[in-house]
């Protein structure tokens, strides 16, 4: 696929080769906008979560991308590593992102509380991998944040939580 500059490149060349019949970069996190319009620009710090799911996407995106600090400035510090960078860039040399699925989000008991329950695939050393975790989120300050999680494992009959209508036992869990 060619990139912005080498299109504009071949506009001065060809004047019928047009930037808007360039598909965009679609965002990691799975949405349907595209990266630049979805988690680029929280992630650059040019915007803001409104929503704990949006940050949720947001985060899954950095982990893909290991955009590692962006990780630890949206960890609530009550619950920050005080060596979290360090650790991320360690146990993420080898991981590649593979997919999010936003199973449920719910409110909290509070305003500014928020759940977002969530599948993600990846693989490390060649070996597949999940997580399947019910995230708790907090908004400060209009800002919100991650703060802790329950894993989860599907039962082996159940429908398998990353979308595909399989069951559990037949798809990610192989």
């Amino acid at each position: 696929m060619l990139n912005n500059s080498e299109i504009r490149f071949l506009n001065i060349i060809h004047p019928l080769i047009r930037e808007d019949i360039v598909q965009p970069e679609p965002c990691p996190c799975g949405s349907s906008s595209p990266f630049e319009r979805c988690c680029y620009p929280l992630i650059q710090g040019n915007s803001q979560a409104l929503t704990a799911e949006h940050l949720m996407r947001s985060r899954y995106t950095a982990y893909a991308l290991h955009a590692f600090p962006y990780i630890v400035k949206t960890w609530h510090t009550s619950s920050r590593h005080a060596e979290l960078a360090q650790l991320l860039e360690q146990d993420s040399v080898d991981t590649q992102w593979q997919g999010l699925t936003i199973c449920e989000t719910h409110a909290g008991r509070a305003v500014d509380e928020a759940y977002v329950t969530f599948f993600a695939r990846y693989t490390s050393d060649q070996q597949p991998g999940w997580i399947y975790e019910t995230s708790r989120f907090v908004r400060e300050n209009n800002h919100w944040y991650y703060i802790d999680g329950v894993h989860k494992i599907p039962g082996r009959n159940e429908t398998c939580p990353c979308g595909s209508q399989k069951k559990f036992k037949k798809c990610c869990a192989r």
